[in-house]
């Protein structure tokens, strides 16, 4: 029996996100937490990055080195590169291993059969033995600790850097879910757009996050927000340094924030009737990155009359969930 357990202790779980990738070991945690980012060569492709070494070279690289982001709203953008990352990834978190590991890796619930295959062969190629996929929402279901095997209304709201993954689950199964690729990376556009239209002021996407993390809320706050922002006049072309508002980043972020209330909206809609009853009391529970932005529990709460409640760990959510489903070896054994 001990050989039996040795032979699962090389599984390692991956959150392969469009903003960053978790990386989940068995019996050890998280052990990994880096942006998904790669710096190429572009004469001769070779990376030169990955990482967190990479973001820090967004808008900042030389001519002949380009740091890009291979993943796109959830799903790869450039299968080669995306292949070069899992590798410096599953590598790095699997330096003491004696065998290739087992992968888990969740995936966004509404991408196509060929972006899921692109996934699986990108991990393959990128040194797996097996790669197993499981839902991005019911990862982070198991990942808050929802009672997800309970004959009952389970919902959870994963914001993330590509997409909004929104389900409701009962008996271990997924009723309804609705993927929306709206999140973190939109807000990062809103903002960036808002700041161009309103000010002729041309920022990056770096800056832009750092706004959003720094004053960026869709409720109204007791204390509104400042901040000193810099970038490129776009009229003069000269560097400039503007003080924004809170209330401002509001107005940029509003229209994005309704497309995922929309969508939470929409999920409730089609929620079974028995569900929704139990839902009235449990309300839904929020993970990702985009559930910090400020109010958007409000906000929600306030659009759908539900109970609405923040996971303790919002960015591992689904990296835990992994984690869960390595732990649960009748859930492998139907995988391998």
């Amino acid at each position: 029996m001990a050989n039996f357990f040795g032979y699962f202790s090389n599984d390692i779980g991956i959150d392969l996100g469009t903003a960053n990738t978790l990386v989940y070991v068995k019996d050890k945690g998280i052990v990994l937490r880096e942006p998904s980012v790669v710096a190429i060569d572009t004469a001769t492709r070779k990376v030169r990055a990955v990482g967190a070494e990479a973001k820090r070279m967004l808008g900042r690289t030389p001519g002949n080195i380009t740091a890009i982001r291979p993943m796109k709203d959830g799903v790869i953008a450039d299968f080669d590169v995306t292949e070069a990352m899992l590798r410096y990834f599953i590598q790095k978190a699997s330096q003491s291993f004696r065998a290739p590991p087992r992968v888990v890796i969740a995936i966004p619930s509404g991408i196509t059969a060929v972006e899921k295959r692109a996934v699986m062969d990108s991990a393959t190629h990128a040194g797996a033995r097996k790669v197993i996929t499981i839902p991005e929402p019911m990862a982070a279901a198991i990942g808050v600790g929802l009672p997800i095997d309970e004959p009952a209304g389970n919902m959870i709201v994963d914001i993330g850097g590509g997409t909004t993954e929104i389900a409701v689950i009962s008996l271990s199964g997924i009723v309804f879910s609705k993927s929306i690729r709206v999140a973190g990376d939109e807000l990062d556009s809103a903002i960036i757009n808002y700041m161009k239209r309103a000010y002729n002021l041309l920022i990056g996407e770096r800056t832009a996050e750092e706004i959003k993390i720094t004053i960026g809320s869709v409720f109204p706050l007791e204390e509104e927000l400042t901040m000193e922002v810099k970038g490129r006049d776009s009229v003069a072309g000269l560097p400039k340094t503007i003080h924004i508002t809170s209330q401002e980043i509001r107005e940029a972020l509003s229209d994005t924030a309704a497309t995922i209330v929309d969508a939470v909206r929409t999920t409730l809609e089609r929620c079974p009737p028995e569900l929704s009853a139990d839902l009235v009391d449990r309300g839904f529970v929020m993970a990702g990155g985009g559930s910090l932005i400020r109010g958007v529990d409000r906000l929600l709460s306030e659009k759908t009359g539900l109970p609405v409640t923040i996971a303790d760990d919002p960015l591992s959510a689904v990296a835990n969930g992994t984690g869960a489903v390595l732990n649960d070896l009748s859930w492998l054994m139907e995988n391998v």
